[in-house]
């Protein structure tokens, strides 16, 4: 089985990730930026994953569809969840994290979207000094959870998913790890 788990940066999809594995031995955790960064630097296109969004348009679909294809052929021998982002805030707009040539490689059983309070997100956010993230309001946290939100719908219409929502407020870790590997038995 293939599972999707996507969360906001400052959501806490680690953690949740981590501690959900913890009560799931059947599950592999798969990050779709480091399967990009494997099948660039294997084609010699890049040197580190920064490299890769400065690829032309056509070669970065080429490295995610044989990410995913990489992917769709481990979850053949084995549960796998892959780590990624519903979409990706760019100055022109929303990306699609899971574009149709990654879904229909990928065919996702389910996908869940990690989520919490945009006030609690802003907060993590902040208090997160071991990255480098943007500050951005809480009207701009709660547009693109609502963009992630409507893309889950879309990816779910076109692979037959299941869309759940697992909520990780803050100090409740466990209960949010607990929601998820219910989820994926």
């Amino acid at each position: 089985m293939i599972a999707v788990v996507t969360g906001m940066p400052g959501v806490g999809k680690t953690t949740v990730l981590n501690k959900a594995l913890e009560k799931l031995n059947t599950y592999e955790i798969v990050n779709f930026g480091d399967e990009m960064l494997k099948v660039a630097i294997k084609k010699n296109l890049v040197r580190n994953r920064d490299e890769i969004r400065k690829l032309d348009t056509e070669l970065q679909r080429e490295i995610q569809k044989l990410a995913a294809k990489s992917i769709a052929e481990k979850g053949k021998e084995k549960n796998i969840i892959v780590d990624t982002h519903c979409s990706i805030k760019t100055p022109r707009g929303y990306l699609p994290g899971l574009p149709i040539w990654v879904l229909e490689e990928l065919k996702p059983e389910v996908i869940v979207i990690i989520d919490t309070d945009a006030e609690e997100i802003a907060s993590r956010r902040a208090e997160d000094e071991t990255r480098d993230r943007d500050v951005e309001k809480i009207e701009e946290i709660r547009e693109q959870q609502n963009v992630n939100i409507a893309m889950a719908a879309a990816y779910a219409v076109l692979t037959g998913a299941t869309v759940a929502f697992v909520e990780n407020r803050r100090g409740e870790v466990e209960k949010a790890a607990e929601k998820l590997a219910a989820l994926l038995r």
